[in-house]
């Protein structure tokens, strides 16, 4: 049985603690690298901007499904209510939009929910049942007590040999090659 060969999919240094995750996150966004990703168990401020997240469009997404089902539950009260079942109760107009502002509003709400839940899963990528940092045995302290950074080979400052340097250069105390 022949063994395919893996392609590297970047370095992955671990480090023994927020601090240190943070200032290597730092230092290797300041050398240029941008495909980088760091991991710990819980969250740590100003992580995320280290390795270069910038701002979402997931307010334009929610947004976007507000307005949706704002529209979608004042045209469905008013299809009811002027076209499909005119009633005309006490005198009131057919068309008494006050009556149509808690279904409305609900809507919003329930199209605004949703859309974020499922911009959240499109944006990010999930489910991800697999990545390639599952693949390095020392990953699995990630969710308890190890920080660690992921710079990819993807990226266009990447040199495995150049990135080994600088990764060792900030004392990790450990380093992996992550295959794909």
């Amino acid at each position: 049985m022949n063994k395919q060969s893996s392609s590297l999919y970047g370095l992955l240094a671990e480090f023994s603690g927020p601090d240190e995750l943070l200032s290597a996150a730092e230092r290797a966004y300041s050398l240029g690298y941008r495909k980088m990703d760091a991991y710990s168990p819980f969250p740590i401020h100003g992580l995320s901007e280290a390795v270069g997240f910038r701002k979402t469009v997931l307010p334009w997404i929610v947004f976007g499904g507000g307005l949706t089902g704002a529209i979608v539950g004042f045209l469905l009260q008013y299809w009811v209510s002027v076209i499909a079942y005119p009633l005309n109760v006490g005198g009131k107009p057919l068309n008494s939009w006050p009556a149509f502002i808690v279904v409305t509003f609900e809507l919003t709400i329930l199209f605004s929910a949703l859309s974020a839940v499922v911009g959240m899963l499109v944006l990010n990528g999930l489910p991800m049942p697999y990545h390639p940092v599952f693949n390095v045995d020392k990953f699995k302290k990630a969710s308890r007590d190890g920080f660690f950074l992921c710079i990819e080979a993807q990226d266009s400052q990447f040199d495995r040999i150049e990135t080994r340097k600088f990764l060792e250069s900030l004392n990790p105390s450990e380093i992996s090659e992550v295959e794909d």
